[in-house]
């Protein structure tokens, strides 16, 4: 999906290493590496808010975007991000240079539709095996999400790739027979019967008994006194 935010990059100079990424971090922005079109990798450092703000929206990661480095301008998009794991704040990117005449192939949401019979019937719940599906176009063609309808989906039903509303701007490159979703049963967990406690009770070793067997087996093994 085409947006209109434009994303200031400002070039990287010097050495690239933790060090360096870190006094980046530190001036409030996160070190990023913009490559593709045939064009020489670049070493940039992006504002942060700008980026969690495109990776926040309706389409994500798919979103397009102009991107200016100086005075060179090009459409772009986020394809890799690192996130600090305890604080969860940016610390990596790399951006992709887009042709927009030029297919691409990128992950689609798959947001499921309606309150299966198999829920609102059947007793069941609706579990989705597969939240994103890989599909190839062009870059003005990324839905931002797929929609599939899954009111009539029951007991025994199996919501596979190929059910998935197919266009002729997107091909599928997932698997069309995985799974996306079905109805399974609520697990109840049996209540412990008294016969069932009687012998797990009877089946665990008894630590008194454990003990005395331990010290008898000292006492044997210990030479006789003369």
């Amino acid at each position: 999906m085409i947006t209109q935010e434009v994303v200031a990059a400002t070039p990287r100079e010097g050495k690239f290493n933790k060090n360096a990424a870190r006094r980046v971090r530190v001036k409030g922005k996160i070190p990023a590496v913009v490559y593709g079109a045939n064009e020489p990798s670049v070493a940039v450092e992006v504002d942060p808010k700008q980026i969690l703000r495109i990776l926040h929206s309706e389409a994500g990661h798919n979103s397009i975007f102009d991107l200016e480095i100086g005075s060179a301008k090009a459409k772009a998009m986020i394809v890799d991000w690192q996130y600090e794991p305890i604080k969860g704040s940016l610390l990596h990117i790399d951006l992709k240079r887009i042709a927009l005449d030029k297919p691409i192939r990128v992950e689609v949401p798959i947001q499921l539709v309606g309150t299966p019979v198999g829920v609102k019937t059947q007793g069941g719940i609706l579990d989705q095996v597969l939240r994103e599906v890989e599909v190839e176009c062009l870059p003005t063609d990324i839905p931002s999400h797929i929609d599939v309808d899954v009111s009539e989906l029951a007991f025994g039903d199996v919501l596979r790739v190929s059910d998935l509303p197919h266009g002729g701007k997107l091909k599928f490159l997932t698997d069309e027979n995985n799974t996306v979703a079905h109805i399974v049963a609520i697990k109840e967990e049996a209540p412990a019967t008294p016969e069932a406690e009687a012998a797990a009770a009877a089946a665990a070793p008894s630590e008194p008994e454990v003990v005395k067997k331990g010290k008898q087996e000292t006492a044997e093994a210990a030479p006789a006194k003369k």
